[in-house]
């Protein structure tokens, strides 16, 4: 058994991002109160070390919402909660994150995204930049200082806010992004480069590239890595599992569900497409790592598809490559997050990611 400590995490769909046949609404599976509650609260019985709630400004519910809602009823597991820089002032955001961090007894994490405000567009350049000035706007309040900050697109003098989180100290920032401009922001900001599926290759040359860039800035990141999973007793019926999932889906139904994606133009989606173009006739990119999730979704589009064995043997050779944190999910979520629970997680050395 792998000894490397890793935190792993599941995925609640807050986003509409829940299937039974991708591409098939059920009603049943679209996102609610109640529905990604379950989902959460599956993660924790089952033993999960942190839950994503994802953002997206016109999918699904709110994120910040959801995540007081469900604060309470944790008692171990962590949230990563998804928020969208474009959309905020950086002052009340960290407020609203310190009074998280108190429901949850200080183990809020923040999943960063560096989105537009909604109906304006900025370039990629200047957007990231803005980013950068956000977590560090957040870093500053959140670890209880006082700001005077006059950047490019912030210009603000104000004391931290009296509600401070458990420790004092801001949370860790979970980031990603694949462009030239993404990978400097997270050099300069984040605490945990977030990727999504690739070939071996590429996860090795990505590690290397950031760790090199933050060091430029004299900082050091940790490495999550976003995917799906299927896991079944044995490799065939995981296969099988696998194709099920696309077994109603139509080429235009998918098309028009990546395009309804705000990031459906990134650079990290354009990569994902290339993996699935380059792929096999039956989608496999590499050992056990198959595309067919993105031919109905926007963002991650593969998943590890195997036996408890080689989905084990998978997630340890990311390890290896220096992946700290996993991010998983499968369909339908709540499911798939039990199977994983029993086949997998106890076979892997995990817990909460430490950080500084």
């Amino acid at each position: 058994m792998n000894t490397l400590p890793c935190e792993v995490s599941w995925f609640s769909a807050l986003c509409d991002d829940d299937y039974e046949f991708l591409g098939v609404p059920d009603p049943l599976l679209q996102s609610s109160w109640e529905h990604c509650r379950n989902i959460a609260l599956t993660a924790e019985k089952s033993g999960f070390d942190n839950i994503l709630l994802p953002s997206g400004y016109a999918l699904g519910i709110d994120t910040l919402a959801f995540a007081a809602g469900i604060a309470p009823m944790l008692k171990k597991m962590r949230i990563l909660a998804a928020i969208r820089t474009g959309e905020m002032w950086p002052p009340q955001m960290a407020r609203q994150l310190a009074t998280l961090d108190q429901m949850m007894g200080g183990r809020l994490t923040v999943n960063i995204i560096s989105s537009d405000l909604p109906g304006e567009t900025l370039a990629s350049a200047p957007r990231y930049r803005r980013t950068v000035e956000v977590m560090q706007l957040l870093r500053t309040q959140l670890n209880g200082e006082p700001v005077d900050f006059e950047g490019e697109f912030y210009k603000i003098k104000v004391d931290p806010p009296r509600v401070r989180t458990v420790s004092g100290r801001s949370p860790a920032f979970y980031f990603g992004g694949l462009s030239e401009d993404a990978r400097e922001a997270a050099a300069q900001g984040c605490d945990v480069y977030l990727m999504w599926p690739d070939k071996m290759e590429a996860v090795k040359e990505i590690v290397g590239d950031l760790t090199a860039r933050a060091a430029k800035h004299g900082r050091k990141l940790k490495f999550g890595y976003r995917v799906h999973v299927v896991v079944r007793e044995t490799e065939e019926a995981a296969r099988a599992a696998a194709d099920r999932l696309l077994s109603r889906l139509d080429a235009p139904t998918g098309e028009a569900i990546r395009a309804k994606s705000l990031d459906s133009t990134s650079a990290g989606v354009r990569r994902q497409a290339e993996l699935r173009e380059a792929a096999s006739d039956d989608g496999y990119a590499e050992e056990n790592l198959w595309t067919g999730i993105g031919r109905a979704r926007s963002g991650c589009g593969a998943a590890i598809v195997g036996d408890p064995d080689q989905v084990l043997k998978k997630l340890q050779a990311y390890q290896a490559l220096g992946i700290e944190a996993f991010i998983l999910s499968g369909y339908p979520h709540q499911a798939e997050c039990d199977l994983f629970a029993r086949h997998v997680l106890p076979k892997l050395h995990h817990g909460p990611l430490s950080i500084g």
